[in-house]
């Protein structure tokens, strides 16, 4: 494919954020030209303040028999790690439905197996970017331990995640409180026990998106910053031109990788994703002196914990209220709360950045991977939840191997938009 004018490329990329720069990258690297079109800056939106795990310890989605009561009982309480968000929302409730149709262990082992796979692939991809690509973004291979303060919590998830994780061949080491405790000063006593994930990774994400946005131009591929899509002219079943505030730009096949935004420029396609936005917070400060050693999660709490060399991060929460704006007060109390029942030292010395952003959540916890089956030219690579720095790599892979003919490193079927009617 040869690009006719400067303003067509052989693939157009909607979507500036980890999954369409890591995409950008590895076409790039199989010889197309790359256009991505971003409406604010590169990683602006959920890449940037997500806690930085790589995670193949997160192959479990959330939909498992009980979810639905637990999801129910959240809308009295506007602080919970899961909130449900009691406006009426017709999208959002037959998100709701779909979603509790999934909640039963037959969905949950497939939804599982697919996470796992794209997760496990990702995490070996993206040791290799590192040291290939030179990517400054503080990525340490030292896993990621699960804290927990009471018995009965330590109890369920030796039973149901470590034990699935025991079968996917994900290893999880059983660890008494005190040798949680002798690993980790930074906690407070009275630990029960701990789950530590020693495949599991960290990075600085900002910085990962950054450098990956550095090695697209450098490799040739242009970003458009401040592109924000307008409108999509569309005939005899392909995408024409893309206008955008930046002007008109086309290409040959176009990616759709607008994370949480894709439902909303899909409607105009025609296309229904099923997909709602899981809001999530998170409180940056420079670092503690007592700052944890490896990333923690604080199980009964829900709090993930990050430390950098000169940063330190509290994150996590899930909140489904459609695509309302701004930061709720009682979720980041929520955090600093947990923190604080955790930690010794639970927030650093200057806070940086209070932080909310939407997760792309798709209704099977799947992402959304492949060819549309309406529009010949069009790609997606969307849906990727709570996990799209820790599936990006794999993603983009995929996505190089599908643009191009060849057999991907992953079986590419239980992420096809076709399982949708897309």
């Amino acid at each position: 494919m040869q690009r006719m004018d400067a303003s067509q490329s052989d693939v157009l990329i909607l979507g500036g954020g980890v999954i369409g720069l890591a995409s950008a990258l590895c076409l790039l690297r199989a010889g197309a030209t790359v256009r991505v079109l971003e409406q604010g800056t590169p990683g602006c939106g959920s890449s940037h303040g997500n806690c930085g795990t790589i995670t193949p310890s997160h192959a479990l989605p959330l939909a498992m028999p009980g979810m639905p009561a637990l999801a129910l009982r959240s809308v009295l309480r506007a602080d919970a790690p899961l909130y449900l968000n009691p406006r009426l929302d017709g999208a959002r409730l037959r998100w709701l439905l779909g979603f509790a149709r999934r909640c039963n262990w037959r969905d949950f082992a497939q939804a599982t197996q697919a996470r796992a796979a794209i997760l496990r692939r990702s995490r070996t991809l993206l040791a290799d970017w590192v040291r290939e690509h030179g990517l400054d973004c503080e990525f340490r291979e030292e896993g990621v331990l699960y804290v927990y303060r009471s018995d009965p919590a330590l109890a369920k998830d030796e039973k149901h995640h470590a034990g699935v994780l025991d079968r996917l061949g994900v290893e999880v080491r059983r660890l008494r409180g005190d040798e949680v405790e002798a690993m980790e000063p930074a906690l407070k006593p009275g630990v029960r026990g701990g789950l530590f994930h020693p495949g599991d990774a960290r990075l600085r994400p900002d910085r990962y998106v950054a450098e990956l946005a550095r090695r697209v131009r450098e490799l040739g591929g242009t970003i458009e910053s401040g592109a924000r899509v307008e409108a999509i002219d569309a005939a005899q079943g392909r995408l024409q031109a893309v206008k955008s505030t930046r002007g008109e730009f086309s290409g040959e096949r176009v990616l759709l990788a607008l994370g949480a935004w894709s439902p909303l420029l899909g409607r105009t396609l025609g296309l229904r994703l099923p997909m709602q936005p899981g809001k999530g917070y998170s409180l940056t400060y420079t670092r503690p002196k007592q700052a944890p050693r490896h990333a923690l999660v604080l199980r009964e709490a829900s709090v993930c914990v990050t430390t950098w060399e000169d940063g330190y991060r509290l994150g996590s929460t899930m909140e489904f209220s459609g695509y309302a704006e701004g930061l709720n007060r009682r979720r980041l109390d929520a955090l600093r709360r947990g923190a604080a029942s955790g930690l010794r030292e639970p927030e650093g010395p200057t806070l940086l950045e209070e932080w909310w952003g939407w997760r792309p959540m798709s209704v099977d916890e799947v992402p959304i991977i492949g060819p549309s089956t309406r529009w010949s030219n069009l790609h997606l690579a969307t849906a990727h939840g709570m996990l799209g720095v820790s599936m990006s790599a794999a993603t983009g892979e995929l996505v190089a191997a599908q643009l191009a003919g060849q057999a991907p490193a992953i079986d590419p079927a239980p992420y096809a938009p076709a399982r949708f009617g897309l």
